[in-house]
């Protein structure tokens, strides 16, 4: 990736401006939550994050831009993967991170305004693809630990089993309106685990 090619307020900075960076997104990632994407403007951002307005349409220049850089900040500062020693308590504690995550009031809304967003805006869909492969990365040897120590069968698919996992939260989140709870975090590991046990999960040849 080139210079020019830099995707809007990717770049890592330090001093100032990571101060910069930190208040901009903070600020439009409440406003994300109260308001959508829809109302997402940089000079209200710029305005409420105390910096000047040329400072934002230069660095991100446009709300997709933001949302980039914010779902880019969020995977970095996202925990790292479980290490219980069993498939079934890691995907347990992927399962509560994402719940937590969910559940939460302003996390829960900016969740809905970026998905939301990407349904409408290929960019936005681009970096909400990005940011769920970092986590889905991360957290894809507590499948091919638990392929070692016997728990699943050969060629299981991380990818997959961990999908299963959060799926049927974000289907609360986003459809039914159920409560994401500990039930809910609890039969969606649960599940994915014995999915996987019984290699539900294994690729096949296409």
């Amino acid at each position: 990736m080139t210079a020019e090619e830099t995707v809007p307020g990717s770049v890592r900075p330090g001093g100032r401006t990571a101060r910069v960076r930190a208040a901009v997104l903070r600020v439009a990632g409440d406003l994300l939550a109260e308001h959508g994407f829809a109302r997402l403007d940089l000079a209200e951002v710029a305005a409420r994050a105390e910096v000047g307005k040329t400072t934002v349409y230069r660095r991100w220049r446009t709300p997709t831009g933001l949302i980039t850089d914010l779902l880019l900040d969020m995977a970095e500062q996202s925990l790292p993967r479980a290490d219980t020693g069993s498939l079934r308590g890691d995907l347990e504690a992927n399962a509560r991170l994402v719940a937590k995550t969910l559940a939460d009031p302003r996390q829960g809304r900016l969740f809905r305004a970026v998905i939301a967003a990407a349904t409408c805006d290929d960019a936005a869909a681009e970096a909400l693809h990005r940011f769920y492969d970092v986590r889905l990365t991360e957290w894809s040897p507590c499948i091919t630990d638990a392929v070692t120590r016997g728990e699943a069968p050969p060629g299981t698919d991380p990818r997959v089993v961990l999908t299963a996992v959060s799926g049927p939260l974000y289907y609360r989140l986003l459809a039914s309106g159920d409560p994401i709870d500990d039930r809910a975090v609890r039969v969606a590991a649960e599940a994915a685990a014995s999915a996987a046990a019984a290699g539900i999960f294994v690729r096949t040849a296409t």
